[in-house]
């Protein structure tokens, strides 16, 4: 499971992510909202630690901006502040929880695991784009009504798309978040199974997938 701690201090970062790494969690950290924004963007988080005061954009902000396009990856707000209008703040901008500062790291934990398991809970059955119906819980997916057989990764690049329709879907997002592994600026293996996603949906399937010249690639909405 990979956490994102958004922290400027970095006793408190630094004590956060040694005692989740001890609890078999994989950490990045990141110190101002802007540096954790852009994480978020260009990986896929599992959760996120957010806390409130930060330098440049605030908690709220950051939050507000996550629900934007990563709309139910689970946020935890961390604070030092206990009024009950600013948990109130946190919880309309989108955070699924509020931890008061300090916390016990037992409790922090706790809370962790009641938020992904709630998370692991199937939010979307089906991701559609015009013809293109992707079933997430049988892993069926149709165009124009006729099945569609995917191979395991075409199937989760699929799937990555669907689940952020209109939005810049950049080469190293997918290779980090498919296949793991560090971005290689000399393959063209993400070009290989979009072409392979195209062929399998046909002339009625053009345009569907737009590549992005020196970018990426855009799931468009018909």
């Amino acid at each position: 499971m990979k956490i994102l701690v958004i922290e400027d201090s970095r006793a408190t970062s630094d004590f956060i992510k040694r005692g989740l790494e001890e609890e078999g969690f994989a950490v990045d950290t990141a110190f101002t909202g802007e540096e954790g924004l852009e994480l978020a963007q260009t990986f896929d988080y599992d959760l996120v630690l957010l806390d409130v005061m930060l330098p440049g954009k605030n908690g709220f902000e950051v939050c507000e901006s996550l629900r934007q396009y990563k709309a139910h990856i689970p946020i935890l707000m961390l604070t030092g502040k206990i009024e009950v209008e600013d948990r109130v703040h946190g919880l309309n901008s989108g955070a699924d929880d509020y931890l008061v500062k300090p916390f016990s790291f037992g409790e922090l934990v706790a809370r962790i695991h009641a938020l992904t398991r709630r998370a692991r809970q199937p939010v979307h059955t089906e991701l559609k784009a015009g013809p293109l119906v992707m079933n997430t819980f049988s892993r069926k997916v149709t165009f124009n009504g006729q099945n569609i057989e995917l191979t395991n990764k075409e199937y989760a690049l699929l799937e990555f798309l669907l689940l952020h329709p209109e939005m810049l879907v950049t080469r190293v997002m997918l290779e980090q978040t498919i296949w793991n592994q560090e971005f290689d600026g000399a393959s063209n293996m993400i070009d290989v199974y979009i072409r392979r996603l195209r062929n399998k949906m046909g002339q009625d399937g053009e345009g569907l997938i737009q590549t992005v010249r020196g970018a990426g690639y855009r799931l468009v909405l018909p």
